[in-house]
């Protein structure tokens, strides 16, 4: 394993554009010379990665995953190998979690304990602050639990 800090220059020195935007505009569907149906409305759980002709973007994208790579290294050297199959035990258990009131978040957002393990309870994102979940109503803990419990 590699210590490394920073991803590695992984983008291609060529770029080959693959979308249908329009040249003023990179990234905004041109619907004039492709046509109102050439959009991809594939609906999957990822996002589609977005191409870019900037190699710090794919800097980036790779930073958290080397950050932790490089932590789970250090820990392994210092610790011997336990100590990161340990914490990614309790990783996988905190986000495998069966039930969590919506009031410390929506369903699928990492929590307070993944984010605890994980080295971010002090960092605030903006993934943290615009959950998308503005639009629905609030719902008590008191009333969860007797939905759960079926009271």
């Amino acid at each position: 394993m590699s210590m490394r800090i920073v991803p590695a220059a992984e983008y291609s020195s060529t770029f080959k554009a693959t979308n249908t935007s329009a040249p003023s505009a990179p990234g905004v569907h041109d619907t004039l010379r492709h046509g109102v149906g050439s959009v991809d409305t594939s609906s999957s759980s990822a996002p589609a990665a977005p191409v870019s002709r900037h190699p710090l973007e794919a800097r980036l994208k790779a930073w958290e995953s080397t950050q932790e790579a490089l932590r789970m290294e250090s820990l392994r050297r210092a610790f011997g190998m336990a100590e990161p199959i340990r914490r990614g035990m309790e990783l996988k258990i905190a986000r495998d979690g069966h039930w969590r009131p919506s009031a410390l978040g929506p369903p699928g957002a990492p929590g307070v304990h993944e984010d605890v393990l994980r080295g971010r309870e002090a960092t605030l994102d903006w993934d943290d602050v615009f959950t998308g979940e503005d639009q629905r109503p609030a719902v008590s803990v008191h009333d969860e639990m007797e939905r759960k419990l079926k009271i």
